[in-house]
């Protein structure tokens, strides 16, 4: 007898309670920040820990570790529920600390406020990824609900509390609790749908580093009146370098970076720019497939620059100016081999003879799974029962440190990654929102997906 319609009543049931858990944790802002209040993320974890705690599961613990530089790490919370004798063990991943809400003008709502419209859930974090966290709640609730003591399928459900700041306390973590999280298939809540209506299992990310540049001409400010001419201001050198990177069609100029061309459903120019809202007269960057340039080919962008405002801007040489720099990767890219590469680039283009100072930052690891393994088709084949249409492989640009940090720990397990974004949910930008129905469905496949597992001896 078919499980889907059972699930699928229970799950239609429960949504609008999900919905108000998932307004509610919104209001947190819980950002993994020095500049941020770390209470945020404590309230934040105590309040998925209350929810999986209702959802049925007993064993729950807030667990903490320090960060390298030896600061305290955001609290991560584990919820479990052992498998029965000869039952599998599935572990389920999202985070709950969100990125700063930037300029609060942009929004149409208020950031930290869900607001319901359109179809749409609106909020800071709302997508990016405390959707994934109430995905994984609902799912295992109602699995819960209608298995009851028929569930022997082991569930283990694992929330970072800083994958936004790079999980940077998260290897020590499983260092010390990586026993808690052993699991023969984990599921990363992350990512998102081909489009609205349309499910996705992501089965590649880029790889990611950032790094500073920082150009010093001068060893104090000047009148740019009376000294200008003889010397370049360190913004207007900075500039010239920053120009560096790209060539003339916009593609990354960095020598010795892996590129190649992606597989998986086709996305036009047109489509591209729609969900992108690229103004009218902005040419596309880069040459081969759209896909190709999002997902398989290296991409660099200026992040942040440390210059005076054009509101506090005074006639004056300024002597240093930086720039911090975010540059994704293949999927196989090898991230230290690509952080040299960067360094080489900028000691060879200096401009104008100044001194430059460059800084490594983070790196995160590119992932590659197979949509092909037994386990990814399972989870395909539950999209399209919950959707009612075929399900798609896709890759995405950007990077899950999460992803690439478990499947070194637990190399045996397959890795699904799945998600409640789509192309307009505006994760990291100003009027971030998930589709109320893809989120439904959401919750239904990866229910389907804990019943048939559990089915499985």
């Amino acid at each position: 007898m078919s499980l889907l319609p059972g699930l699928r009543q229970a799950v239609a049931a429960d949504f609008p309670a999900v919905v108000d858990e998932l307004s509610s944790l919104v209001r947190i802002p819980a950002m993994a920040w020095e500049a941020f209040d770390p209470s945020q993320l404590d309230k934040a974890a105590q309040q998925v820990a209350g929810l999986l705690r209702d959802a049925g599961m007993a064993d729950v613990d807030v667990l903490q570790a320090p960060r390298p530089d030896g600061a305290p790490g955001a609290p991560a919370v584990v919820g479990r529920r052992p498998a029965r004798p000869g039952k599998p063990t599935i572990l389920l991943y999202a985070h709950y600390d969100v990125q700063p809400a930037g300029d609060v003008e942009l929004w149409e709502s208020p950031p930290f406020e869900a607001v319901t419209r359109g179809g749409r859930l609106w909020g800071r974090g709302v997508a990016d990824n405390k959707a994934g966290v109430l995905l994984h709640i609902a799912a295992v609730r109602t699995v819960l609900r209608v298995l009851g003591d028929g569930l022997g399928l082991g569930v283990t459900v694992f929330i970072d509390g800083e994958e936004e700041a790079g999980s940077p306390s998260l290897p020590l973590l499983l260092q010390r609790h990586g026993d808690l999280l052993k699991a023969d298939v984990l599921v990363v809540a992350d990512s998102g749908n081909w489009k609205v209506g349309v499910p996705a299992l992501t089965t590649s990310l880029r790889g990611l580093i950032l790094g500073t540049v920082e150009v010093r001409v001068l060893d104090n400010a000047l009148h740019s009146g009376t000294y200008g001419g003889p010397v370049v201001d360190a913004v207007a050198a900075l500039s010239r370098l920053l120009a560096t990177f790209h060539h003339d069609d916009g593609s990354v100029a960095v020598e010795g970076l892996l590129a190649s061309e992606s597989s998986g459903p086709a996305l036009t120019e047109a489509e591209f720019r729609a969900d992108a809202r690229v103004r009218p007269g902005v040419p596309l960057a880069g040459t081969g497939s759209i896909t190709s340039r999002l997902w398989t080919k290296p991409a660099l962008a200026i992040i942040g620059v440390d210059a005076p405002s054009v509101a506090l801007s005074s006639d004056t040489l300024q002597p240093v100016a930086r720039a911090r720099f975010s540059l994704s990767l293949a999927p196989a890219s090898d991230t230290a081999d690509a952080m040299e590469a960067v360094r080489r680039h900028v000691e060879v283009h200096v401009p104008f003879g100044a001194e430059v100072t460059f800084t490594p930052g983070g790196r995160t690891e590119g992932f590659a799974g197979d949509a092909s393994s037994p386990v990814s088709r399972l989870m395909l084949s539950a999209m399209e029962e919950a959707w009612g249409v075929p399900a798609v492989s896709m890759g995405v640009g950007g990077s899950i440190p999460a992803a690439n940090i478990l499947n070194k720990l637990y190399p045996q397990a397959d890795i699904l990654i799945t998600g409640a974004e789509d192309p307009d949910s505006r994760a990291h930008g100003a009027n971030e929102s998930i589709h109320l129905g893809d989120f439904e469905n959401a919750i239904l496949a990866e229910a389907l997906l804990l019943a048939r597992l559990n089915a499985r001896d």
